[in-house]
């Protein structure tokens, strides 16, 4: 992936020397260095669009991408023609793909290009962050789809567990009903039991001595009936007299 970066005959005065050294020293891989001559050129000059953009080149050599993103943007506002303003998309694309931020910068290649459709590099990088987006898009789409399956998965354990969970507590309902049931049963056989042990029960025997109790007194009631009979019988029955 390549990086423009932009040198220039287009400055005049000390603002001219201090962006020289700076560039040499960027072109030596002192970017520390180099960045403080562009900020120095920039206190001089601010409203110099080479001062900006080459800040922005030498923080983004020291991977400081949102710093540099926002002396691109400063260099965007001072760009006088569409070439500059091509080179500023295209580092801002750059930027942005460093920074993982794919839709951005397929953004701003594509307006680089607008700008300059013959720049190569930028159709090379807009084509690298197109499959990249796609790659990951793809990633994405295989994370969700392991994601839901794990989600369902999930689910139908639960729904499992639920039903396991209900027919269990049918089985111990089943159970209880069950043990009612034959507790019920033990008690009616019980009692029937019970009830068929008295019907074959002979009567209680009595000793012989009450046995003649009983009978003596049963004698005495007759005899005593028999009298009460007797004096019924012999009572006489006055007449009224109808005279």
């Amino acid at each position: 992936m390549m990086l423009s970066f932009l040198l220039t005959d287009l400055i005049i005065g000390q603002s001219r020397s201090v962006i020289n050294d700076g560039v040499d020293k960027y072109d030596e891989g002192k970017y520390d260095e180099a960045e403080k001559d562009f900020k120095e050129s920039i206190d001089e000059n601010f409203e110099t669009y080479e001062g900006h953009f080459n800040l922005g080149d030498a923080l983004y050599k020291q991977k400081k991408y949102k710093d540099a993103l926002s002396y691109y943007k400063n260099a965007l506002a001072l760009a006088k023609t569409d070439k500059q303003k091509s080179h500023v998309f295209y580092n801002i694309g750059n930027t942005f793909l460093k920074s993982q931020k794919l839709d951005e910068s397929i953004s701003a290649y594509k307006q680089a290009l607008k700008l300059n459709p013959n720049d190569l590099e930028a159709k090379y990088n807009l084509s690298y962050a197109l499959k990249q987006k796609q790659e990951k898009d793809k990633q994405k789409k295989k994370q969700q789809q392991k994601k839901d399956k794990n989600k369902d998965k999930k689910k139908n354990k639960d729904k499992n567990k639920d039903q396991n969970k209900n027919d269990k507590k049918n089985q111990d309902k089943n159970k209880d009903q069950q043990k009612q049931d034959q507790q019920k049963n033990d008690k009616q056989k019980e009692q029937q039991n019970k009830n068929q042990q008295n019907q074959q029960q002979p009567p209680p025997e009595i000793s012989k001595a009450e046995a003649e109790r009983i009978l003596n007194a049963l004698k005495d009631d007759e005899k005593d009936l028999q009298k009460e009979l007797r004096k019924q019988k012999g009572k006489k029955v006055k007449v009224e007299k109808d005279w």
